[in-house]
């Protein structure tokens, strides 16, 4: 039951980001306009048949390969907010919005990698000590009885995104793995475009 319940949480959160991404002015994006979200239903469907089928290889390599479509069309569309930014060739509405809507989308994104890959993945995460391979949450570093029966749900790695994307960091969790360190720098540099653009667009209309 409680791993049924973590890969609804994982899957409203792709299905999340597949509208959030879809709002997104087709100026800073290629293909139709609801591409993302229909890859989001098909690949929720499709993780969830490979999982009861117990297929976790074929379910985990799926999910990177579709983390990877979501996050290059997520960056290259976060590059093109930017050019256009520069070069003045597009309004103050789509710019904003597009960018808070690109700034949803990156966190989004990140927290199913940290989500997907920490541990070996959903289905190999346990309670314990040894519960996260790529992170150091706050709950294992007290120490405690309880941090023996704890493990890091959907929540925790989007509280995780949330603060890279809005102070670069990870705030209370310590980074382990080298692999969490590229995503967050990649995430933390995506995120710094979208705010950037929001703040210079705000300090154009005083």
């Amino acid at each position: 039951m409680q791993a049924h319940k973590r890969n609804i949480e994982a899957a409203l959160a792709f299905l999340a980001l597949g509208i959030a991404y879809g709002f997104v002015s087709t100026n800073f994006k290629f293909g139709p306009q609801w591409s993302l979200l229909v890859l989001a239903l098909v690949g929720s469907i499709t993780l969830a048949v490979l999982h009861w089928r117990g297929l976790r290889r074929a379910r985990a390599m799926l999910a990177v390969i579709l983390m990877v479509l979501v996050t290059a069309a997520v960056a290259v569309s976060a590059v093109s907010l930017l050019g256009a930014l520069l070069l003045g060739r597009a309004g103050a509405s789509d710019l904003l919005l597009s960018a808070a809507l690109l700034w949803l989308s990156n966190m989004l994104v990140f927290s199913l990698w940290y989500w997907e890959l920490d541990g070996g993945g959903p289905h190999n995460r346990h309670p314990g000590l040894a519960a996260s391979s790529d992170f150091l949450f706050p709950q294992v570093q007290a120490g405690s009885q309880r941090a023996a029966h704890w493990c890091p749900e959907y929540l925790d790695y989007l509280f995780l995104a949330f603060n890279t994307s809005t102070a670069f960091s990870p705030t209370d969790t310590m980074v382990l793995a080298r692999r969490a360190k590229v995503l967050m720098m990649l995430q933390s540099l995506i995120s710094l475009i979208t705010i950037a653009v929001i703040a210079a667009r705000a300090i154009n209309t005083l």
